[in-house]
């Protein structure tokens, strides 16, 4: 075959698979992503966790009681949650995962600095109860019907990475075992500091450490907008009833 040729091939052949290869490359970033990290694949395997894995061996349901464990750890004044700007991404932050969090109030656009190699669990919408915030309550499988309840109303779960969206975020449902939390002095719950038990429920993102460079990644919850208080639960944390609230990240890998 002439050499002319062969060239020609290669060329269309590497324009064919270009696009697809480089879905979620860095803002600005033209060079494929490093597949040992995220794979830049249309399937959702190459970018999220399964919630079914073990990412670092520890499973995706004890991950996100970590994520709850990690923010009511923090005082009112310093939780990523209240965070207008993205100032205290880091707060409590270590290890090989880094939590984010839905704004409660209003929606945000944030600015984050996240270290090399982490990965990043964030929640799209998710519901707790625990013994504190409703004692009435008295056993695990009444935490577990109440948190179940609240998240059943939600119905718009939707991600974006660099304006891809990111499909079947309903896939990623999940419901934890019973598990401790400790609420300081001025804790978001305004509730005495205490240590308290309870079962989550809720709709998360778990992204695969991503290459250096800057990204945007915006999460969105719905709470149907029929549901009443007294269906759902609903408090000052939950959410309105009718919540409808997009968080834009702008993350900064380095």
């Amino acid at each position: 075959m002439e050499k002319s040729v062969i060239i020609v091939l290669f060329i269309v052949l590497l324009i064919a698979v270009l696009p697809t290869n480089a879905l979620f490359a860095s803002k600005g970033n033209k060079s494929l992503v490093n597949q040992d990290m995220v794979s830049a694949d249309s399937n959702n395997s190459s970018i999220v966790y399964d919630s079914n894995s073990s990412p670092f061996n520890i499973s995706y349901a004890d991950w996100t009681e970590k994520w709850w464990q990690w923010t009511y750890s923090i005082p009112w004044n310093k939780n990523p949650s209240y965070d207008d700007t993205g100032e205290h991404c880091d707060e409590n932050q270590n290890g090989p995962v880094w939590f984010l969090t839905q704004a409660f109030e209003h929606p945000v656009e944030r600015t984050c600095n996240i270290p090399q190699n982490t990965a990043l669990l964030i929640t799209i919408l998710n519901s707790e109860c625990s013994y504190a915030e409703f004692k009435e309550l008295k056993t695990e499988e009444e935490l577990r019907e109440c948190a179940k309840n609240i998240q059943d109303f939600v119905t718009g779960a939707k991600a974006s990475l660099n304006n891809i969206t990111i499909p079947n975020i309903d896939e990623y449902r999940i419901q934890t075992d019973l598990f401790n939390f400790t609420l300081p002095q001025d804790n978001i719950l305004n509730l005495t500091a205490q240590t308290t038990q309870a079962v989550a429920d809720g709709n998360w993102l778990f992204l695969k450490p991503l290459p250096p460079g800057n990204y945007e990644l915006k999460v969105k919850g719905e709470i149907d907008s029929k549901a009443s208080a007294n269906e759902t639960g609903g408090n000052e944390y939950n959410g309105p009833i009718g919540w409808n609230q997009t968080t834009i990240y702008n993350l900064l890998v380095n």
